[in-house]
């Protein structure tokens, strides 16, 4: 029975960690073939659905150490839940607040973002406006697509951590 709880919780992990890889490619593919172009927090949403897929291959491999497993699924929910923030914060941007920028000022993480994106341009570059829906699917823009992706993980994350093994 032990193992068979490891198991399913090992590839839940995978799972997040390959749906979260995918949302990046899909994200890269649509930019592309409906020219898009990312937000501020667009990238860091991406960042962070890159984060939580290299979180989950950690946790992938640490699954079979209690401590370490469970503490690699905590950083996947708060990064999952971080996400969740931001997307939901963007959301509120593009239904309530339209023609605005990110934030203010210049935040360090805007910096951030700028800075990735010179670095790796194909993957990183922010060159539209947070509160801009641009595309939507079923009604919904992007941003609350990735509000939905990130809730789900979320609560995939912390049924992970509740499993027993």
């Amino acid at each position: 029975m032990t193992l068979q709880l490891i198991v399913s919780r090992r590839w839940l992990l995978a799972a997040i960690g390959l749906a979260a890889f995918g949302l990046v490619a899909t994200g890269l593919v649509l930019a592309r073939t409906l020219n898009l172009a990312a937000c501020p927090l667009c990238i860091l949403q991406r960042m962070l659905y890159l984060a939580l897929a290299v979180e989950a291959v950690a946790a992938f491999f640490l699954a079979h150490r209690p401590i370490a497993g469970r503490l690699t699924t905590v950083l996947m929910s708060l990064t999952a839940l971080t996400g969740g923030g931001i997307a939901a914060y963007q959301t509120w941007l593009q239904r309530f607040a339209k023609d605005v920028s990110c934030i203010a000022d210049q935040p360090w993480w805007e910096r951030f973002v700028y800075w990735a994106g010179e670095q790796c341009p194909w993957l990183f570059e922010a060159t539209g406006l947070c509160s801009e829906a641009g595309w939507k699917f079923l009604g919904l823009s992007i941003a609350e697509w990735s509000l939905i992706a990130f809730a789900t993980f979320t609560i995939a994350t912390l049924t992970a951590i509740r499993s027993k093994n």
